[in-house]
C-alpha cells in the first residue's frame, strides 16, 4: 500500500488572533524587537511577500488547490509563528492560545481528510502550557507548535517538565519552530536573521533538550524539528566529543548526543540535496518527514521534487515522502 504524500510544515495566518492583540501595548514593543532583529531591508521585502501569499495562508480552497499542484495529499498546518505573542500576560496569553487553537481547527475542518492542525501554548507561562495543550487536543488538533525559547527561559527549564510529561502521555506532536533569533542586530542585514538565525535557534533548542536530559526523562516525546533541526544534525560530532571529553558537557544526559537524533523527527526543509542525505544518514530515514514551509518564500515550492533530488533509495524516499508522517498522524494508507 502506498502512503499519502504528507507535508508536516505548513502555516496558517489567523486574523482573529491579530485582531485580539492589535490594541495591546505589548505588541508595539514586540514589533520593534522584530524590526530590530530583521532590519529595514528584510521588512521591506517581507511585508509585500506576506500580503501576496495571504490567500494561501487564510483560504482553505486556495490551500487545497496549491496542494494539488504540489502533489501533496495531506498538510499538517500550524499557526504562523508570528502568533506566539510570548510577550503577553497570563490572561492575554490564554486567550491568544485558545483563539489560535480554535481558529486553526476551524480552518482544517473544511477539509478534514487533507488537513491536520497544530495549536500553540504560552511558553512564557509554563504553568499554563498543559492546559493550553489539552485545549488544543480537545479541538481535534494533533498537538502544538512551540518556539525555540521564551523570554528568559530555555526549553531545558525544569518549569516545562509538566508540559513534556503531558505531551508524552497524550502522544501529542510538538513542532519546534523558532521565531526570532537572540543574536539580534548581528543578523539584521541580508536576511541573516532567517538564513543563519533559524538554524541556529533550532540547534540551540535541541541541544538544551538533549544535554539537559529532557529526552531521557521523556523517551516517548514526539517532537518534530523544523528546518531539518538546523545546524545540529550535520554537526553533532562536536557535541559527541564534548560529551565524552568534558564532565560539564556530559553531566546531564545519559548517552552520546548523536543517539538522541533517532528519538526526534526532522522535516526535510534543508534546501540542498547533500544536506538532506546527511540528515537521513544521521537521524535515520524513519525520522525525516516532508516539509515545505508552505506558503512562505523561504519554503520549497515543490517539496517532492526537492526530496527526489536527494536521490534516496525508493524505500527511504517513500518513508520521507509520507510513510513516516502517516504513522505519526495515524493516516490511512491508500
Amino acid at each position: 500500500m502506498t502512503p499519502p504524500t504528507v507535508d508536516v510544515h505548513a502555516h496558517v495566518l489567523l486574523p482573529e488572533v491579530d485582531a485580539l492583540v492589535a490594541d495591546l501595548p505589548g505588541l508595539a514593543g514586540a514589533r520593534a524587537l522584530d524590526a530590530r532583529r530583521n532590519g529595514p531591508a528584510a521588512l521591506a521585502v517581507s511585508g509585500p511577500m506576506v500580503r501576496e501569499r495571504l490567500p494561501a495562508l487564510t483560504d482553505t480552497a486556495v490551500r487545497l488547490a496549491a496542494m494539488d499542484a504540489q502533489g501533496v495529499d495531506v498538510q499538517l498546518v500550524s499557526p504562523s509563528p508570528s502568533h506566539y505573542h510570548y510577550w503577553a500576560d497570563e490572561g492575554t496569553a490564554e486567550k491568544v492560545c485558545r483563539l489560535a487553537n480554535e481558529a486553526t481547527a476551524a480552518h482544517c475542518s473544511a477539509a478534514p481528510g487533507r488537513l491536520r492542525g497544530l495549536g500553540i501554548v504560552p511558553l512564557q507561562h509554563p504553568d499554563l502550557a498543559v492546559r493550553a495543550l489539552d485545549h488544543a487536543l480537545a479541538q481535534g488538533l494533533s498537538g502544538v507548535e512551540i518556539s525555540s525559547h521564551a523570554p528568559g527561559r530555555e526549553l531545558s527549564d525544569p518549569a516545562y517538565a509538566p508540559f513534556w510529561a503531558r505531551a508524552e502521555e497524550t502522544g501529542a506532536i510538538v513542532f519546534l519552530h523558532p521565531f526570532g533569533c537572540t543574536l539580534d542586530e548581528r543578523l539584521d542585514q541580508w536576511y541573516l536573521s532567517n538564513t543563519v538565525g533559524q538554524p541556529t535557534e533550532n540547534a540551540v533548542a535541541l541541544s538544551h533538550l538533549i544535554f539537559s536530559g529532557v529526552l531521557d526523562r521523556h523517551p516517548g516525546l514526539r517532537l518534530i524539528a523544523a528546518h531539518g533541526g538546523g545546524y545540529l544534525p550535520t554537526h553533532i560530532g562536536r557535541s559527541d566529543h564534548a560529551w565524552s571529553a568534558r564532565s560539564d558537557a556530559g553531566a546531564g544526559c545519559a548517552h552520546p548526543p548523536s543517539s538522541y537524533l533517532k528519538r526526534l523527527y526532522f522535516d526535510s526543509l534543508v534546501h540542498a540535496p547533500h544536506v538532506l542525505r546527511e540528515l537521513v544518514r544521521a537521524a535515520g530515514a524513519d525520522r525525516v518527514l516532508l516539509g515545505s514551509d508552505f506558503p512562505f518564500d523561504m519554503g520549497a515550492e515543490d517539496p517532492v521534487a526537492a526530496l527526489r533530488a536527494a536521490r534516496l533509495s525508493a524505500a527511504d524516499f517513500d518513508a520521507v515522502r509520507g510513510g513516516n508522517a502517516s504513522t505519526l498522524l495515524n493516516l490511512a494508507l491508500v
